[in-house]
């Protein structure tokens, strides 16, 4: 298994601790960008969203972030063709963060895969006795 597939579909916790640290080290002047689904109220994600995302996402009412690791524009589902049709966006309090209320047009939301579709959310998998389990049979990967 590779590492980003132990980390995706592992039952090891491995909680990347210092991801705000290296974000920050970009220079790269981004918040984060939480998305719910306006439906069910689930959350999907978290990414990063600098002006030209927020610009992008308000303008084409798709989620649209900031890609951290490539240094890019990501709009959502882009490639995939698992878009997130932007409903609202919310600013908390301090304006340091925003959420993004969206639709899913598409199977999932999430770039990893379980029976060769995309998982609906990020969050598929609850730590229980120090291990990481799914949380849906649905989820696990054959």
């Amino acid at each position: 298994m590779a590492n980003d597939n132990l980390l995706e579909e592992g039952t090891e916790i491995r909680l990347d601790f210092e991801k705000l640290s290296r974000v920050a080290e970009t220079g790269h002047a981004v918040i984060p960008a939480a998305v719910q689904d306006v439906d069910s109220k689930a959350v999907l994600l978290i990414g990063y969203a600098n002006q030209q995302a927020l610009d992008h996402a308000l303008e084409h009412r798709v989620a649209t972030f900031w890609s951290t690791s490539r240094n890019e524009l990501w709009i959502k589902g882009a490639t995939s063709g698992d878009m997130l049709e932007l409903i609202d966006v919310r600013v908390n309090c301090e304006q340091n963060s925003l959420l993004y209320m969206v639709r899913l047009r598409g199977e999932g939301s999430c770039h990893t895969k379980a029976n060769d579709r995309a998982r609906y959310g990020c969050y598929y998998r609850s730590i229980a006795n120090g291990k990481l389990e799914f949380t849906d049979p649905e989820t696990i990967p054959e």
